[in-house]
């Protein structure tokens, strides 16, 4: 049985209540407990060391607990800024969930922000890291979406906590959001917790007790995703001008409400917003649609996407309305310094042989 991702997450949060939503949220239930046997006999091997593998240079790792888009691509970005800056070797290396021909969405988007950085995809990052330490000469790695993928060693865990939705709904998947359990937060050296600018200020702190239950003596940063711009090509914009514009808006990304919620917060008038799953590839079919979708809106209105959908599309207008794509950046609310510092020491781990 095939479900939609909206429909899976309406299901999981509760919001549909129809008799279909009801009985599938008992199966997701049940499904959940030999989903979490799995997790626990896997994570059970690598606590023992086994089929761990060591890259012979520092490896860091940005990952998280739960399924969808926490943010990762920006922490990367910025991780990979900050060891670039000190003049260190890195390369980065990830699974390429969605990718074809070996690049995928968020690959392409580090390439057009970090152009000297070397980004390795593939299932196997272990053999992957030693490709990019032999022929890039990598001095450290950055394990993209690593919290879950143990086989190879890393020397600091980063996870990231998406302040607007931080546990999943609290249930291991399918049943919920959560990859493993929120105890397994104990292997983290560093949380991150993301959107904190969208997400409900009250809910901020109770996060982080709930940090420190399962994760005692963890630093945590606050941060948020800033837009920084507007990029259609070679042509750039700020974020003002979307103030009081109607726009057209589309996404497929992990986490699609955070795109609406940036649109907003930028005080664009949004008159339609179109989602696809997360790291969708688009068709023709789907530039007629969105041709078709554009073409409805005033004539002054502008379309708007992320920056991981631009890439695939690469178009400066749709239906006579340009079309822009909003570049986002991390930044740090709090603790700033201690990640950086976190991250340096980290890179200057002495090295051990594989």
């Amino acid at each position: 049985m095939s479900v939609s991702p909206d429909r899976w997450r309406a299901v999981v949060r509760g919001t549909a209540r129809d008799p279909a939503a009801v009985v599938l949220r008992r199966l997701l239930w049940a499904a959940r407990l030999p989903y979490g046997a799995g997790v626990w006999w896997r994570n059970r091997r690598f606590d023992r060391g086994r089929n761990v593998h060591r890259a012979g240079v520092p490896v860091i790792s940005i990952g998280n607990l739960t399924v969808g888009g926490t943010g990762k691509t920006p922490c990367v970005e910025y991780v990979a800024w900050l060891l670039r800056g000190h003049e260190l070797r890195v390369a980065i290396l990830s699974r390429g969930y969605g990718s074809e021909a070996g690049r995928n969405d968020e690959a392409m988007v580090l390439e057009e922000n970090l152009p000297d950085v070397p980004h390795y995809q593939g299932r196997d990052r272990v053999e992957l890291a030693r490709t990019a330490v032999e022929e890039s000469e990598s001095e450290v790695l950055v394990l993209d979406d690593g919290f879950q993928h143990r086989r190879l060693a890393r020397d600091l865990d980063v996870v990231l906590i998406d302040a607007t939705d931080p546990w999943g709904g609290g249930y291991l998947f399918p049943r919920g959001g959560l990859r493993e359990p929120m105890r397994n937060l104990r292997r983290a050296g560093f949380v991150v917790l993301t959107r904190c600018d969208v997400a409900d200020p009250r809910a901020i702190d109770p996060i982080e007790d709930d940090v420190r239950t399962f994760a005692p003596g963890v630093p945590v940063a606050r941060t948020t995703h800033a837009p920084l711009e507007l990029a259609s090509g070679e042509r750039r914009e700020k974020t003002e001008v979307l103030r009081g514009r109607p726009v057209g808006a589309f996404c497929g990304i992990g986490n699609p409400d955070a795109f609406r919620a940036t649109l907003a917060g930028l005080g664009a008038d949004v008159r339609d917003f179109r989602t696809y799953r997360d790291h969708h590839p688009y068709a023709r079919a789907d530039v007629d649609e969105l041709r078709e979708r554009a073409a409805r809106l005033p004539p002054e209105a502008w379309v708007v996407t992320t920056q991981k959908d631009w890439v695939k599309l690469r178009l400066t207008d749709l239906g006579g309305r340009p079309l822009w794509a909003v570049r986002v950046g991390l930044q740090f609310v709090e603790g700033k310094d201690e990640f950086d510092r976190a991250i340096l020491a980290a890179a200057r781990t002495p090295a051990t042989e594989p």
